[in-house]
């Protein structure tokens, strides 16, 4: 087991539980079958096809849509969200800078705002930004105050996220399939035209003129011949995997109080649980008192591309459950009446592969807070040490590869800053920026990168996004690139 300490680099502590000694046996090599060609059905033509439905897939959708594109969405699940719903990794990260102003709107601010009162929590407004001790020492303890400042970091109902996404995409006329995986893209004359993917029907193909990869893998793109690094920074979390849970018949007010008036004895009870049971994890708050959200425990060592690593995180973090239940029943106040509600049903993968675009987020950008040319939004920094951070449109679009667009926590940037660009608000905005440059495309009849930066700007802002003035001319990724 490693402790990750917060730092200016990195904003949670947690635990990272490394792959087990001997765990992993040899694949055998068992040889080679032979698939033979065929031709697909089109199951259909649209302008823009995403591929994926988790929040930036669901993002680039609705913006696609609300540029005039055509948009069919292909979803392996029953459902959209991603890891924000299916993944229970519902306590969505700070939309708020270190100065309480809210700067991951449009489309992720569409969502909080329009889901029911009682499918969210967390500080009223008037709290954000807040360097109150007393008001950050409460909001702390709720998963929305970091470094001594109050911050919108809620936490939501996951199957009212699920339904709300559906309906917005419905609403802006977004062509939904879901238990549809895509399987290969359909490359012509180096650009991305389609995709082939797998259903109960059997293997059909998807036509469009853009594709947004959405799968947070960056699996279009690997397969396209697009390149990708795949580098991770061993004291974060954000290569780790989990299946994250939910207990329920919890009283989370007697758990905080046990946690903050009696650390000592906290202490004491995560320390006997680290000996117990190995893989350990405490619990978070969720939007309700009687729900207690379980994020871990955080694996290390495993792939998230590798079939039986992730059949293993699952074995283990399954087995983390029912070893939980008994200990916090046994020993945790708040949890004498615990039942585990709900496992996820998508694993929780962090990190897989990331584009090299034409332009990234880096770690070297962060102390500067200089907009660039091509901003297509702005993230908080990870500690008050650091101003806002901009993300370029660069970013979403491949090196060489056309056709196709990134979002999502696969998007180009270096392995420190993907620590928070995969967090969900993030993931929210950089899948409204690659639908709207993808409905701008093909409106213009051109390749992403060459879609007019200015015109995008302008096209987020009409949609709520929030972005600064640069003041360059620059109008293109391959103009900034060179």
């Amino acid at each position: 087991m490693r402790k990750v300490e917060i730092s200016d680099e990195r904003i949670l502590n947690s635990d990272i539980f490394d792959e087990k000694d001997g765990e992993r046996p040899v694949r055998e090599d068992l040889g080679s079958w032979h698939e033979a060609g065929r031709d697909l059905p089109i199951y259909r033509r649209c302008d823009v096809l995403v591929v994926g439905g988790g929040p930036s897939g669901t993002a680039a959708a609705a913006a696609a849509a609300r540029e005039g594109a055509s948009v069919v969405l292909l979803e392996r699940y029953n459902h959209l969200g991603g890891l924000s719903t299916g993944g229970l990794v519902i306590w969505i990260d700070r939309m708020t800078d270190w100065q309480g102003e809210l700067v991951i709107r449009g489309f992720a601010e569409e969502l909080m705002n329009r889901l029911p009162a009682d499918a969210i929590a967390g500080p009223d407004p008037s709290e954000w930004g807040s360097r109150d001790p007393a008001r950050a020492a409460h909001w702390a303890q709720r998963t929305a105050a970091y470094h001594g400042v109050v911050t919108w970091s809620p936490t939501i109902d996951p199957e009212r996220l699920k339904l709300l996404s559906q309906e917005i995409l419905l609403e802006s006329k977004v062509a939904l399939a879901y238990h549809a995986w895509a399987c290969l893209p359909i490359v012509e004359g180096g650009a991305v035209r389609g995709v082939t993917f797998e259903s109960k029907e059997g293997r059909m193909a998807l036509m469009a003129k853009v594709v947004v990869d959405a799968t947070g893998d960056g699996d279009l793109f690997a397969r396209a011949g697009a390149d990708f690094e795949d580098d991770i920074e061993e004291g974060d979390i954000h290569h780790c995997m989990n299946t994250a849970w939910l207990f329920g018949g919890v009283d989370m007010k007697k758990w905080i109080a046990f946690r903050s008036g009696e650390p000592q004895a906290c202490a004491a009870f995560m320390e006997r649980g680290r000996a117990e049971l190995t893989l350990f994890e405490r619990p978070f708050v969720s939007w309700r008192d009687d729900i207690a959200l379980f994020m871990g425990p955080r694996q290390s060592g495993y792939s998230g591309l590798d079939v039986d690593d992730m059949t293993r995180v699952e074995v283990r973090s399954h087995r983390a459950m029912d070893a939980h239940l008994a200990y916090y029943r046994r020993h945790a106040p708040g949890f004498e009446n615990a039942y585990l509600m709900l496992s996820a049903p998508q694993l929780g993968v962090r990190h897989t592969r990331r584009l090299k675009g034409t332009g990234a987020v880096l770690r070297a950008d962060w102390p500067r807070g200089v907009p660039h040319a091509d901003e297509i939004g702005v993230s908080p920094a990870v500690s008050p040490k650091f101003p806002n951070i901009s993300i370029p449109y660069g970013a979403l679009v491949p090196l060489r590869l056309d056709g196709l667009l990134a979002c999502g926590r696969h998007i180009s940037c270096d392995r420190n800053s993907h620590g928070f660009m995969r967090e969900i608000p993030q993931c929210w905005i950089t899948g409204q920026a690659a639908g709207a440059a993808a409905a701008l495309a093909v409106a213009a009849g051109v390749e992403p990168r060459a879609v007019d930066i200015a015109t995008l700007q302008a096209a987020l802002k009409r949609q709520g996004a929030f972005l600064r003035p640069t003041g360059q001319a620059l109008t293109t990724p391959a103009e900034l690139a060179a």
